[in-house]
């Protein structure tokens, strides 16, 4: 509250809160309410004493009062006040008009005081329009003229012109009036800075809790921005898998079968029957090989020949395979001290070994096969030579071409496979030369060898 403009009715609130700690928005309604609540009590106030006083002064006067003249001016009283500041509540903030008012609040009340004593009552209730109509040194000047007022009334008159008790002990009565009002007045004032103070941090921390709730809704916003395009990208990326997936395995299966197909029906145009049956052999179990890649795709599992055994076995596995399909000599060859690789490593480069064998029987025409595993402490590398035609010409934009341009998913599929863990691919060929793919990933650095610390010899022990 402001006390130059709200009212003393604001002091019942910050007292009761000056005490109070922290506060939060049903603490500030409940001091709205405690306030409008005062400031009807402090404006009904000074009408129910002047009633109060005069009743008291009829049935029980202190003195000998002219009754006609008391209630002439209480009315002139009330009406001052009703006009002057009741009903017009707007003209508390307007500083000559309290003036104004408080010089013929002081003027008729000291009239009534020197009536009858019983009007100390209603002079009390100065110290409470003071906050209203004063500012400054002019309030502390009020506060003493309302203090004159109500230690007269307490003593009875004034000493001089009533004969009712001393000067001292009148003086002594104005002065305890004058620090109680003084006092009222001071910790009012401090009680109005603390309280209009903690009204600005409030305001303050309100508008904050509007920008953070604003942040908040923007936050949320923006996650599930994230969420959805991590949801979208989640997609991609299996969308992405699942392709490379039905490339290195199904894809493949199938043009296997397409070419042992044709291979049989030639045969049985021109060969052998034997030969028919190896080609239709071969056929099925491409088929078999295929339908069990596809069945493991669905389940995210590892490639089937890696799960008996090592990547060296599952390496040597599907070169056995694949030569007595085509009819091409292949050989694995495995160097360097074997260490165990990360499930992730394992598949990247079978699916190399898969691609570039697929590669070499679609377009090498190569006699011969090596595939070499080598193991370097720091990293592992797969090679993969043919002794075939080679390529006319290698792009160096070939990664980064469109599969419809490339015709197929291949070298991409195994870069992009290498690439997932860090690795990285090496293509060499010239024409009638053959081709070389290298596909290398380092290795995670190996835990220190601990030592068991050294057995103390006991003595008589050498």
């Amino acid at each position: 509250m402001n006390m130059g403009g709200t009212g003393p009715g604001g002091l019942v609130a910050c007292l009761d809160l000056a005490a109070g700690g922290e506060e939060d928005d049903h603490q500030l309604a409940r001091l709205g309410r405690i306030e409008r609540l005062g400031d009807l009590v402090v404006a009904a106030l000074p009408y129910a004493m002047l009633v109060v006083s005069n009743v008291m002064t009829a049935v029980v006067p202190l003195s000998r009062p002219a009754l006609p003249v008391t209630l002439v001016v209480s009315a002139a009283l009330a009406g001052w006040m009703l006009f002057l500041f009741t009903l017009h509540p707007a003209w508390r903030d307007r500083a000559p008009i309290m003036a104004v008012f408080m010089t013929g609040w002081l003027a008729l009340t000291a009239i009534l005081v020197g009536i009858d004593g019983w009007f100390g009552f209603f002079s009390f209730t100065g110290y409470f329009l003071v906050f209203w109509a004063a500012r400054g040194t002019w309030r502390a000047v009020a506060v003493i003229a309302v203090a004159v007022e109500t230690g007269t009334a307490q003593n009875g008159g004034v000493p001089g012109m009533t004969g009712h008790g001393s000067v001292l002990a009148w003086a002594v009565i104005v002065g305890i009036n004058i620090a109680v009002g003084g006092g009222l007045n001071f910790f009012g004032t401090v009680s109005d800075r603390q309280s209009q103070r903690r009204r600005e941090l409030m305001a303050e921390l309100s508008q904050a809790n509007q920008k953070l709730e604003a942040t908040l809704s923007e936050n949320a916003g923006l996650q599930a921005q994230l969420v959805a395009q991590a949801r979208e990208a989640g997609v991609a990326d299996e969308r992405q898998r699942m392709a490379r997936e039905i490339h290195d395995t199904i894809t493949q299966g199938l043009a296997g079968i397409i070419t042992q197909l044709q291979a049989a029906d030639q045969a049985e145009l021109a060969g052998p029957d034997s030969e028919r049956r190896r080609h239709l052999a071969a056929a099925a179990e491409l088929a078999r090989e295929s339908l069990t890649e596809a069945r493991r795709s669905v389940r995210e599992l590892r490639p089937g020949v890696l799960q008996p055994g090592q990547l060296a076995d599952a390496l040597r596995d599907v070169v056995a395979r694949w030569s007595r399909l085509h009819q091409v000599e292949a050989l694995v060859t495995v160097t360097g001290a074997t260490v165990p690789l990360t499930a992730a490593t394992e598949v990247v480069l079978l699916r190399v070994a898969q691609e570039a064998l697929a590669n070499v029987a679609k377009h090498a025409r190569a006699g011969r096969v090596g595939l070499t595993l080598s193991y370097f402490g720091d990293e592992v590398s797969l090679d993969v030579r043919d002794n075939g035609v080679g390529f006319e010409d290698l792009p160096a934009s070939l990664a980064s071409e469109p599969p419809a341009l490339r015709g197929g998913f291949g070298l991409t599929g195994m870069r992009e496979r290498l690439e997932e863990i860090n690795g990285r691919l090496a293509i060499e060929t010239e024409p009638g030369g053959g081709t070389a793919v290298s596909a290398t990933v380092p290795l995670p650095p190996a835990a220190p060898i601990q030592l068991p610390p050294p057995v103390p010899a006991t003595a008589g022990q050498p």
